[in-house]
């Protein structure tokens, strides 16, 4: 196989780069390292984390990109598949490959829709075939299906339980571990994707799409695409919001009044409406340099990317005003005017007083801007301005799910699917932005 490395992918490597030298940075200074101890003393934010912490696993199998080698062989060169996969991809198995027909509900062992057909004697019947994956081992699904479903889930589920169990037990030691949130949590998702594992093997387990595609794997493959949504953007959003608010608070005068300018301008523009404009400027760009991608999925990746670097561009103005109003409060503390009195540079009192003290408003706001960003790219998706048609995504299973709600019957695993993730997903960062608040704020914490 060839390795790949999409722009995405270079952009999730640095920042999991960024976030260790930052992790070892953060254990060698104690006064640093104090409110992490307070999170991890959460029991919330710690299980929540837990939870976090599946997706970003998934999120970055998904990201480990690659062409497999193809068996025909040119003139003794190796010949590539111009299909990009991942080393999730790899690790699911069958279950990209495993496409029905159509539509099947989850766990079905039979289409969703009737279909007519003749019979072995002639008779020309209308009923619901058989799957050809999904529930293929039973011989006879009517009397067989809910016994072999409770087995699997029972065994699966059972198998997850002891692993978590054995995960618990190897942390131990850990003080996060002691408390009951975190030690359910790592149970009940032992159990849960234990049973999932099991009955995925055999089944749809959150049935098929129009195309027959297993709604389980369109799922588990969005996650990447809102963890690089709310993520990537972040990183585009951060240099404009820290410099500019900080230069705008300590600065003042003309400085003061030019960013001010520039981010009420920016905000007076309705966000959906310039977030649309731009990104059907960069699809005319890319239909017209077609040839600078060589496969499918760059050219997708690529889109993905503007996306971010647009709802970057878009998104900073409200972190640029938090920051403006903590640097115009500490530029009137003591040591401030102490270090400005001492002849200290500007440019050292900002280093070393006033970003540092800015940190925690800068921490606590990506933390609870990441869900905004994720159902931010749902809701541009929907509307068409989203990632590209090919780029699997929340958005995009809700924009297709948007036709299935009026047919009949009724397809609503497709959008259930979607929500339920998103949920999940947006309700343990939500949960874990709480407990860095409350972690990193000096008035819930002045005993410490």
């Amino acid at each position: 196989m060839m390795p790949v490395v999409l722009l995405t992918d270079a952009m999730v490597y640095l920042l999991l780069a960024v976030g260790v030298a930052g992790a070892l940075w953060v254990r060698r200074h104690p006064h640093l390292l104090l409110p992490w101890q307070r999170v991890a003393r959460n029991g919330v934010g710690m299980a929540s984390l837990i939870v976090l912490a599946l997706f970003l696993l998934v999120g970055f199998l998904d990201s480990l990109h690659y062409r497999a080698a193809m068996p025909d062989r040119n003139n003794g060169h190796a010949v590539y598949s111009p299909e990009v996969l991942s080393a999730f991809d790899a690790a699911v198995g069958e279950l990209r490959s495993r496409t029905e027909k159509t539509y099947s509900a989850p766990l079905a062992a039979y289409l969703y829709a009737r279909e007519t057909h003749e019979s072995e004697d002639g008779k020309v019947l209308r009923d619901y075939p058989r799957l050809k994956f999904g529930g293929a081992h039973l011989a006879d699904p009517q009397r067989d299906w809910a016994g072999d479903v409770l087995k699997r889930a029972l065994l699966g589920g059972g198998l997850g339980a002891l692993a978590g169990g054995m995960l618990i037990l190897a942390f131990r030691r850990c003080a996060p571990m002691r408390r009951h949130g975190p030690m359910a949590v790592l149970l009940l998702a032992g159990v849960v994707i234990g049973s999932v594992a099991s009955l995925a093997q055999v089944y749809h387990v959150l049935g098929t799409d129009k195309v027959g595609q297993d709604v389980l794997y369109l799922s588990l493959k969005s996650i990447r695409t809102g963890l690089v949504i709310g993520t990537v953007t972040t990183l585009v959003m951060l240099p404009f919001a820290l410099f500019l608010g900080v230069a705008a608070g300590y600065l003042r005068g003309w400085v003061d009044d030019v960013i001010q300018y520039v981010y009420t301008v920016l905000s007076s523009i309705p966000s959906v409406l310039l977030i649309a404009a731009a990104v059907l400027m960069m699809q005319l760009v890319i239909e017209q340099h077609a040839d600078w991608f060589n496969t499918a999925a760059a050219r997708a990746d690529v889109r993905l990317l503007c996306l971010c670097l647009i709802l970057g561009v878009t998104s900073w103005t409200g972190l640029c005003r938090l920051l403006r109003g903590e640097t115009l409060k500490l530029r009137e503390q003591e040591y401030i005017q102490a270090a400005q009195a001492f002849g200290v540079s500007s440019f050292r009192i900002l280093t070393r007083h006033i970003v540092p003290n800015v940190m925690h408003i800068v921490l606590i706001s990506v933390v609870m801007d990441f869900s905004g960003l994720v159902l931010a790219e749902a809701v541009l998706s929907y509307v068409g301005v989203g990632v590209d048609p090919a780029t699997i995504s929340f958005g995009t299973m809700i924009n297709a799910a948007r036709m299935e709600m009026g047919r009949e019957p009724m397809v609503w695993w497709t959008l259930a699917s979607a929500f339920s993730f998103m949920l999940v997903l947006v309700l343990a960062a939500n949960l874990f932005a709480d407990a860095v608040r409350d972690a990193f704020d000096p008035r819930l914490n002045r005993s410490s």
